[in-house]
């Protein structure tokens, strides 16, 4: 249809091309929502199936994080069990090695007390072979004494007997409650005392064999409170000290432990040494500190 200049258009005109563009403009917007709605239940159903395989665990947005992820943690879990092996073979050496150090420790604490219980012992028995020595039981005394009378059998004092009745006495008595080892120490003290009184008379009946007498301590040492005094200096367990055996070079030491009367050192190459307080004080050692 051939469109009409507007000089030439009349009202009428202008009434049906107006009537044609309000029919066109309605068709384009029928056309508009049509397309509008088809296009919003594309994308509704494209969502409604990305969705499906999101939750049926297909959907490549999760799979290829989910991929990435898992690669991680493969590479984490052999890295913390490379890291777990090596934690438990040093917690296995720190255990040998604690256990070692424990037997050592146990092996040396059980000498030190061992030597210190036979030194002991060796004293006692010195000081027993002393006094018997220098106390004399007569065979009379014994005989008197400890034998019992009017019996041919020989007694033993550490066979237990038949207790004898009190005798019945008239007027003032003593009763003995002794023991026959206990009357046998009293008569030792006695016959100590006695020596030790009648000493003196000896210069006067003619020579005699002299006692040897101890040597005087040429310097002061001695053990108190788990520590050692030597020429004015404490030492304690656990000190590195310069130890000197005679004229030779001194050497390093560290002091172990320490007794009533002896100390015990471990030099550098490892060795242990048991030195006495009768020698620290007769110089044959001598120590200093570092």
């Amino acid at each position: 249809m051939l469109s009409l200049l507007p000089a030439e258009m009349d009202d009428e005109d202008y009434e049906r091309r107006r009537s044609e563009c309000l029919d066109e403009m309605l068709d384009l917007e029928k056309e508009f929502s049509e397309v509008k709605e088809k296009l919003f239940k594309e994308r509704l159903s494209q969502v409604k199936a990305k969705l499906e395989d999101v939750m049926a665990g297909k959907a490549s947005e999760y799979l290829d994080p989910l991929g990435v992820l898992q690669n991680h943690m493969q590479i984490r879990i052999e890295v913390a069990g490379i890291y777990r092996g090596f934690c438990l073979e040093v917690i296995h050496h720190k255990h040998r090695c604690e256990l070692q150090g424990a037997q050592q420790h146990l092996e040396s604490e059980k000498l030190l007390l061992f030597d210190t219980l036979q030194e002991r012992l060796l004293e006692r028995i010195q000081c027993l072979e002393d006094d018997r020595h220098s106390v004399g039981l007569t065979s009379e005394w014994w005989d008197d004494k400890l034998r019992p009378k009017h019996s041919s059998k020989e007694w033993d004092p550490l066979r237990p007997g038949k207790r004898k009745k009190a005798p019945l006495v008239s007027g003032p008595y003593i009763v003995y409650m002794l023991h026959e080892m206990d009357i046998m120490e009293d008569w030792t003290a006695i016959k100590k005392a006695k020596a030790a009184v009648s000493s003196p008379k000896r210069k006067l009946e003619g020579p005699v064999k002299a006692e040897k007498l101890p040597s005087p301590a040429l310097f002061s040492a001695h053990c108190e409170d788990g520590q050692l005094h030597y020429e004015g200096e404490a030492y304690v367990k656990g000190q590195s000290i310069s130890l000197q055996v005679g004229d030779e070079a001194p050497v390093q030491a560290v002091i172990t432990a320490i007794s009533t009367g002896e100390v015990w050192l471990r030099r550098e190459d490892g060795s242990k040494t048991k030195i006495y307080v009768s020698q620290l004080q007769k110089g044959k050692y001598s120590v200093c500190k570092v």
